[in-house]
């Protein structure tokens, strides 16, 4: 019965992060400004993350989290980067 109640559950999730998904590429897409965009492509990033966290619990390998964590680092280095482009104009002083 909790197995059946996980599975519900973890297919649920990812119905939910994939839509999230969709959204968030929706406001990349029609994001008047790139403060918009780039919080976007930051969610975008952050469900990712998560979708590929709820599929490692779905299939029971541990290297699923390694790679949601990679993308973690990957995505927060590169919000920082456009953040700081955005407002000095240059990444690297």
């Amino acid at each position: 019965m909790s197995a059946l109640v996980l599975a519900w559950g973890l297919g649920l999730a990812q119905l939910m992060l994939v839509a999230a998904m969709a959204l968030t590429a929706w406001r990349i897409a029609r994001g008047p400004r790139a403060q918009d965009r780039i919080l976007g492509m930051d969610a975008l990033y952050l469900n990712a993350m998560l979708l590929i966290v709820v599929f490692g619990i779905r299939t029971g390998s541990p290297l699923y989290f390694e790679a949601a964590l990679i993308i973690g680092m990957l995505g927060f280095a590169a919000t920082v980067a456009l953040a700081k482009f955005l407002m000095r104009g240059e990444v690297i002083e």
